[in-house]
């Protein structure tokens, strides 16, 4: 019986790797999409090259952001972008931590963190190697404009929606399902 459990735990091991290195690859992917079009951005719209994609709704225009999102608390100087750093490299270990330990089956928790980690470690990149983040996305209905953001604010936005979901009903549902195994038996 011990060895049973030995071998199912040494099969488990690398399927369970294995099914979080598919996350944390797409993880990788988003993150090079992000870093690729602020790349794309700087070359192309950088100085006054603005572009509508979709008139009246979608535009490109390359900003840079020295704040946290939405551009809040721009005036941190050298101090502000090393404690962002700081704050950021925190808030991805939390996550990959939390990633690491969340169950293999928990799809949305696995695919939110792998948003939350592309997303943190796009804007690390950019705010360690220039001091700012690149913005360059801007959606607007009339009068009305959204911040401007990026793939990496985009993919932590999403990221923590589904963690906020997951939370809310997340819960409900794991409550649900244990209630029925209960009165099944």
């Amino acid at each position: 019986m011990v060895t049973s459990e030995r071998q199912e735990r040494s099969i488990a091991l690398p399927t369970r790797l294995g099914w979080r290195m598919g996350y944390l690859l797409a993880s990788f992917g988003i993150y090079m999409v992000d870093q690729s079009t602020k790349a794309w951005a700087v070359r192309a719209l950088r100085f006054g090259e603005d572009r509508s994609i979709v008139r009246g709704f979608l535009d490109l225009i390359y900003m840079e952001n020295r704040g946290i999102a939405f551009g809040q608390l721009q005036e941190g100087g050298a101090f502000g972008r090393w404690f962002f750093v700081v704050l950021a490299s925190a808030a991805a270990v939390a996550v990959f931590y939390y990633f690491v330990r969340t169950p293999r089956n928990d799809d949305r928790v696995l695919g939110a963190c792998a948003l939350l980690l592309a997303g943190i470690l796009g804007n690390l990149t950019d705010r360690a190697r220039l001091g700012h983040v690149i913005d360059f996305i801007v959606f607007h209905v009339g009068s009305y404009h959204w911040p401007t953001f990026n793939v990496a604010d985009a993919s932590i936005t999403i990221g923590a929606l589904l963690l906020a979901y997951d939370l809310v009903f997340g819960s409900r549902r794991k409550t649900v399902v244990s209630e029925q195994l209960t009165t099944d038996h």
